[in-house]
Formats: C-alpha cells, sequence, structure tokens
C-alpha cells in the first residue's frame, strides 16, 4: 500500500493543504504564509468581475467545445465504420492532432489565422475576398472561438477512436435483423446504435468537457489572454496572479473557488455517464 498511499499524499493531499493555507493566508511567491487573513482573499476574488467573468466565459467554452468534439467525433466514427478499405488509414491520419504536443497545435493555428499571408488569408484572397481585415485572433467576438477551433481539431481524435472502439464491440447480427425488419438510417441508429454506444459516448464527453474547462496552453501560445480578456481562461487567469503578479494567496482562492465550479458542473454529466453505462 506504501506506493500508492505516498501517490496520493504527494500529488493529491500536499498541493490541496497548499493551497488552502494560501488561500486563507497572505502569501506571495517568495514569502508564503505570512499572515492569516481568513476570507478575504475569497471576498476580493469573487468581488472581481475580470474573475468571475473568466469563471462564466471558461464554462461555456468548455462546454461549447466538448459538445462540438462528440458531435463531430460520433460522426466521424460512424463514418469509419463503414469504411472497410480506407479505415485503417484515416484512423492513421486521425491520430496525428491527438499526439501533437499542444504548444505545436497553438503554433499551428495561430499560423493559420495569421492576417500576413496564414492559410486562411491566402485562403480568402483566392477565392476574390477581401482578407485585409481578417485576424480572428485579434478580435474580441472571434479569437475565443478560434481558440476553440483549434481545441477541436485537437481532442476530436480522442473522441473517435472511443466511439470507433464502443462501435466495434457491437454485434453485427443484431444490426443486421433489424435492418431485415426496416430499420435504416436514423432508425437504425437511434433504435440499435446509440443505446449500445450511449455509455461511451456520455463518458467521453466527461473526459473532454475536464480537459477543456483546464485549457492554458492553446490560450497562452495563441492569444495570451487577449485580445484585452476575451480569451483569458481561469487557468490562464491564475497563472497570470500567481506567476506574473506573484499573489499567490489570491491565485489559490481563484483556483478553490474555480474547483467548486467544476465539481458542479461535471457531477451532473459523471452521474449521466455512469447511468448510461449501465442502461
Amino acid at each position: 500500500m506504501s506506493p500508492a498511499v505516498l501517490a496520493v499524499v504527494v500529488l493529491g493531499l500536499y498541493p490541496l493543504l497548499f493551497i488552502l493555507a494560501a488561500a486563507f493566508s497572505d502569501s506571495t511567491l517568495g514569502r508564503p504564509f505570512r499572515d492569516w487573513v481568513g476570507l478575504e482573499n475569497v471576498e476580493t476574488v469573487l468581488a472581481d468581475a475580470d474573475v468571475v467573468a473568466s469563471f462564466a466565459r471558461t464554462v461555456l467554452y468548455a462546454a461549447a467545445v466538448s459538445v462540438a468534439s462528440v458531435v463531430l467525433g460520433v460522426v466521424i466514427a460512424l463514418a469509419l465504420e463503414r469504411a472497410t478499405r480506407s479505415g485503417s488509414v484515416v484512423r492513421t491520419v486521425l491520430l496525428l492532432p491527438l499526439i501533437t504536443p499542444p504548444v505545436v497545435v497553438g503554433t499551428l493555428w495561430k499560423l493559420v489565422f495569421n492576417p500576413g499571408g496564414g492559410l486562411l488569408d491566402t485562403a480568402l484572397r483566392a477565392g476574390g475576398a477581401d482578407a485585409a481585415s481578417v485576424a480572428p485572433l485579434s478580435s474580441s467576438a472571434w479569437a475565443l472561438p478560434a481558440v476553440g477551433l483549434a481545441d477541436v481539431w485537437q481532442w476530436t481524435p480522442l473522441v473517435v477512436i472511443l466511439v470507433y472502439a464502443a462501435l466495434l464491440t457491437q454485434d453485427p447480427s443484431v444490426r443486421e435483423a433489424a435492418s431485415l425488419d426496416g430499420a435504416h438510417g436514423v432508425r437504425l441508429f437511434g433504435h440499435i446504435t446509440w443505446p449500445a454506444i450511449a455509455g461511451t459516448v456520455a463518458a467521453v464527453l466527461l473526459i473532454r468537457l475536464v480537459i477543456a474547462l483546464k485549457v492554458f496552453d492553446l490560450v497562452f501560445v495563441m492569444t495570451s489572454g487577449g485580445p484585452g480578456q476575451a480569451t483569458t481562461t481561469t487557468s490562464y487567469l491564475i497563472y497570470q496572479v500567481a506567476l506574473k503578479e506573484f499573489d499567490i494567496g489570491r491565485a489559490s482562492a481563484i483556483t478553490l473557488l474555480f474547483a467548486v465550479i467544476v465539481t458542479v458542473v461535471v457531477l451532473p454529466v459523471a452521474a449521466l455517464a455512469r447511468r448510461l453505462s449501465h442502461a
């Protein structure tokens, strides 16, 4: 039991106790736990409009990219199941975004959105459109969707692989029998395929949601939280407060509050995944 206990203490218990102690004390990067301040850090965080906005922004972002990844992943997995010849080749190609380091993904998509000769700019000019003002990463309205597009591109293959594996566990005779009884297309998917993969899809949605809620690297590489606060997710905000402003106490308070929000968001999805997996 010693290795397991040590892993829990080092990776879970110690960081949690440190964050709790820092959140209720006056702590800086160089001098932690200088003075006990009680709920002062929490009250300061809750009164900060930028912090509250980052909570809402992160939750909405995570929900959007998670749903997009799961929907696209299920569609692609269904298509792959029927691609008997090219399926193995396509599956190999789909793995490329998944095994690409997030920093490289961010750099790649930053180049794609580059208004001075990026792929998007080149495509628009080739189509005869005026691309002079197209700069998604410099737009407050489009910067976060642009980061989300890179996020979906990177993580949809994970959904594809897991859903595809669930599709392979289906009994072909059941589908053949349903087809003979007149079930095709949407009816076949709704009554035969979906019940067989629903538990897996819900579990994948849970995994994808957790990954999206802690997005940091893409924001760091592509936008650095800008323009303004348009792409400042909570993880990036914690980085700014802790390692740029050196305010460990406030950063810990943000972390604790975000942990509560993540728990509230994730628990219903986890319950749904559990129910569907036992259905």
